[in-house]
């Protein structure tokens, strides 16, 4: 074969990167002349992704149940890869890894784009949610959810990751105590103290802390407020109001926040609403969500307000927050 310019070219890029992190090019093509060929069951490990399924009982349809919460970790995964980029935007760091701090504003097409991706994930599973309401017999999950408690999605440590690094802290706040920290410096452990989403895992008889929600605040609670700290000048609304103003303005950018808005916050959690109405509702008797989370007012958008971008929208558009979906889910309900 016969070395071309255009090959020695990329033999000297390759020589010049390598050099730069202190390594030897030869060595590397060393490795390349022995090593195996790439193969997808290897890249994807498929084998060992078909192995993480282990149903609790014997009832077919918690494979289903298993899976597509499975399913909803890797989208929201894709969503937390998005949303760091999204953060890291704008940092320059050398090929080293040496950081060099923020020295430009984020690019407003890649934060464009990328809050786009955000939205298609959200909107695939929601679409995709019909797997939970309609895919599964009603009797066998009421049976082998019992054999799931105290465990409940309520615990998904992303989903709660993808809030933070969204909004500012304070719009996670519980709405009914949300006033009395505008206008302070109050911080983000005084903030979670009062974080919406506890509301959501009391017992419905006692108004205690579930298990469920113990356990959770246990293994994460650090994380998250680590995490918090992080984002105060990281978060999609920070990197938002650190436009200019003119690109502030950009409507494309406007309407993939607004859109965001309105998958996290009303179709995600109301395609949920729908599940748990269609396995939990029994006449007119009510059956607790595995854990004992108070599902009936943590899941309805009109009960929790939680508006990441509220400057977004008009005052008629939130105090009628999620009113148009169920407005259309009744409709389509009778086939209009």
């Amino acid at each position: 074969m016969e070395f071309t310019p255009d090959i020695i070219d990329r033999l000297k890029k390759l020589d010049e990167k390598y050099q730069q992190m202190g390594q030897s090019l030869p060595n590397y093509l060393d490795g390349l002349l022995i090593a195996n060929y790439l193969t997808y069951w290897d890249y994807t490990h498929v084998d060992k992704l078909l192995t993480l399924q282990n149903p609790k009982t014997d009832f077919p349809d918690e494979l289903i149940f298993i899976i597509y919460h499975q399913i909803t970790e890797l989208y929201f995964k894709l969503s937390l890869h998005e949303l760091e980029q999204i953060a890291n935007n704008g940092k320059k760091v050398m090929p080293n890894g040496e950081d060099l701090g923020w020295n430009e504003k984020i690019d407003i097409k890649f934060f464009t784009e990328r809050v786009t991706r955000i939205n298609r994930y959200f909107e695939a599973l929601t679409k995709s949610f019909d797997i939970m309401i309609e895919g599964m017999e009603q009797k066998q999950f009421l049976s082998y959810r019992m054999a799931l408690l105290p465990a409940s999605g309520f615990q998904s440590a992303q989903y709660r990751m993808i809030e933070i690094c969204s909004t500012d802290f304070i719009r996670l706040v519980d709405k009914d105590v949300r006033d009395q920290f505008k206008g302070k410096e109050a911080s983000v452990e005084e903030m979670y103290e009062h974080i919406y989403w506890k509301q959501g895992a009391t017992e419905l008889a006692t108004g205690k802390k579930t298990l469920t929600l113990k356990q959770f605040e246990k293994k994460y609670s650090k994380q998250f407020i680590q995490l918090a700290n992080d984002q105060k000048i990281k978060n999609l609304w920070a990197k938002y109001t650190s436009l200019a103003a003119a690109d502030q303005k950009n409507k494309e950018l406007i309407n993939a926040f607004r859109q965001m808005d309105v998958n996290v916050n009303v179709n995600w959690p109301l395609v949920h609403y729908k599940s748990a109405a269609r396995y939990l509702q029994q006449d007119d008797t009510q059956v607790a969500a595995t854990g004992g989370t108070n599902w009936q007012k943590y899941l309805p958008p009109r009960f929790q307000k939680r508006i990441f971008y509220p400057e977004l929208w008009t005052k008629e558009e939130m105090d009628d927050w999620g009113k148009q979906w169920v407005e259309d889910a009744t409709l389509k309900g009778k086939g209009k």
